[in-house]
C-alpha cells in the first residue's frame, strides 16, 4: 500500500507484460508534415509544367525526374503508414523493407528519446545484434521501445 492508503500495483514483469504492443513508427506531426510536403511538391510540379514543357528533355532526364518523384511519394507513403510492433520477444517495424529483431539476438541497445521533442523526433532504439548488424527502430510511443528493452534485459538476466 502507498502512503495515501491506495493499493499499489505489483511491478510489471515480462511474464505479465502485454503480449503485443503496436504504434505508428513516426509521431502524428511528422506524418502530417510528410503529407503536406508530398502534396506541396506535387502542386509545385503541376505549377511548373508550363515552364518545363518548353525545355528539351532527354530520355535520361525524364527518367531521373520521374524516379525522383516516385521516391518522394514512396518515402512519404512509408512515413505515414510505417508501424512498429512488439509481439512477444520480437520487435518489428514496417518500412521500405520490414525490420525484425528478437530479444535473444540483441547484444546492445541504446534508446534515443527526447521527451520534449517527441512530437517532432520519433523515439528510436539503436539495436546492435550479436552478429554485429545494427538497426534503428522508430516508434511514436517510447513505451513500446522501453518494453522491448525490458524484455531484452529480462532475457539476459535469465541466462
Amino acid at each position: 500500500m502507498s502512503d495515501d492508503g491506495a493499493e499499489t500495483p505489483p511491478p510489471t514483469t515480462p511474464d505479465d507484460a502485454p503480449a503485443s504492443l503496436e504504434s505508428p513508427a513516426y509521431p502524428r506531426f511528422v506524418r502530417i508534415l510528410a503529407v503536406v510536403f508530398v502534396i506541396d511538391l506535387i502542386a509545385f510540379g503541376l505549377w511548373s509544367l508550363p515552364a518545363l514543357s518548353g525545355e528539351s528533355w532527354t530520355p535520361g532526364s525524364i527518367a531521373l525526374f520521374t524516379l525522383a518523384a516516385l521516391c518522394i511519394g514512396w518515402i512519404g507513403y512509408w512515413i505515414v503508414n510505417s508501424r512498429t510492433r512488439l509481439d512477444g520477444d520480437e520487435l518489428t517495424q514496417t518500412w521500405l523493407w520490414t525490420k525484425r529483431v528478437r530479444a535473444s539476438e540483441v547484444a546492445q541497445l541504446k534508446l534515443v528519446h527526447w521527451r520534449w521533442l517527441q512530437s517532432v523526433i520519433a523515439p528510436r532504439l539503436l539495436v546492435r545484434r550479436r552478429n554485429g548488424a545494427v538497426g534503428w527502430f522508430h516508434s511514436a510511443d517510447a513505451r513500446l521501445l522501453t518494453e522491448f528493452a525490458q524484455r531484452v534485459a529480462a532475457r539476459s538476466f535469465k541466462n
